[in-house]
């Protein structure tokens, strides 16, 4: 009898997503912070031959030691974590699940730009304070959304989930992408436009790209001196798509009017970040995906992907598709 596959989870996620694995493969699950070295890394996974990243970044140094290792499948859209040009030399597919966020990521970002617009989190603390019963401390006025025009920059599975939400405030869509999507452009009556136009004409600019090369520091010091002072900035994407240093600094001179953050160059968000001094700016800890439903699906969708390798030899949600011509691919079968 055949042994099973085995597959080694980094840290836990919803067991219920994890399902699909029975009697198809085995699998263990790492500590809830993940190994937390390369050392105790490689030890954990031992001879696996498929493993599910969740949260951990993965050296090179893995893909070069693991040698029974065949495919790796991203807990999360994201890969910028992954090294992937060593997974490539490697023959080690990367999967990563593109899917199951969509909407719940695209449900926090509306709710970032409600919540930056209308200024809900110092509306919360002024109910709470006793201020409001006196009357002694009047809240600024928030922004309009109804009918105003939001840019989204990256108009993927996300992008366009955050267009079908503003479709119901009635909102004017702009969107700048690298590649059209015709389709979508008539199903939300949006426009492609360039990055510059975008940024000159948007009262709410959404980011939802993959962090590239090309995308690191996309928005900085030049890119806020084009938007307008009543501008308000939004990133549920990646947190090194945004010059955060350029961001404390726009907002802080009232450059643009607010921001609404999930992600961040360094991540937690160090006690002493600039960002936590200013009152235009709504904060939450990376949970864009953070829903119960959504993390099973995304376990179980990540959990697929293993499985289409390495029982199918046929790969779902490759980021890396050049590794399927490598011979060295085909020499694992």
């Amino acid at each position: 009898m055949t042994a099973l596959p085995r597959v080694f989870i980094t840290a836990p996620v919803p067991e219920e997503g994890l399902e699909i694995f029975s009697g198809k493969a085995t699998w263990s699950i790492g500590p809830p912070q993940g190994p937390a070295d390369v050392e105790e890394f490689l030890h954990l996974l031992g001879n696996a031959e498929g493993c599910l990243v969740a949260g951990n970044v993965m050296e090179g140094e893995v893909f070069r030691r693991a040698r029974n290792l065949r495919v790796i499948s991203r807990f999360g859209i994201g890969y910028d974590g992954v090294d992937l040009p060593a997974a490539t030399e490697r023959g080690i597919i990367v999967c990563n699940t593109p899917v199951a966020p969509a909407e719940a990521t695209a449900d926090l970002t509306f709710a970032l730009l409600l919540a930056a617009a209308r200024g809900l989190p110092q509306a919360h603390d002024y109910a709470k304070s006793g201020e409001w019963s006196r009357l002694r401390k009047p809240l600024p006025l928030g922004h309009e959304v109804h009918g105003r025009t939001l840019g989204i920059i990256g108009f993927g599975r996300i992008g366009q989930a955050v267009a079908r939400r503003a479709v119901g405030f009635g909102m004017k869509i702009l969107y700048h992408d690298l590649v059209a999507a015709p389709e979508a452009e008539e199903k939300f009556a949006a426009k492609r436009v360039s990055l510059d136009t975008l940024l000159k004409e948007a009262d709410f600019i959404s980011l939802h790209v993959p962090l590239t090369e090309q995308t690191r520091l996309l928005i900085g010091p030049a890119e806020f001196q084009k938007m307008k002072s009543e501008a308000i900035l939004i990133n549920a994407s990646r947190g090194p798509v945004v010059d955060q240093k350029a961001l404390y600094e726009a907002l802080r001179e009232k450059q643009i009017a607010a921001a609404a953050l999930d992600v961040y160059e360094e991540e937690p968000l160090p006690a002493e970040a600039p960002l936590l001094s200013l009152e235009n700016v709504v904060l939450t800890p990376h949970i864009g995906s953070a829903t119960y439903a959504t993390r099973v699906a995304m376990a179980r969708e990540a959990a697929e992907n293993i499985l289409a390798v390495l029982l199918d030899g046929r790969p779902i949600n490759v980021v890396n598709p050049e590794v399927l011509t490598r011979a060295v691919f085909y020499n694992h079968h």
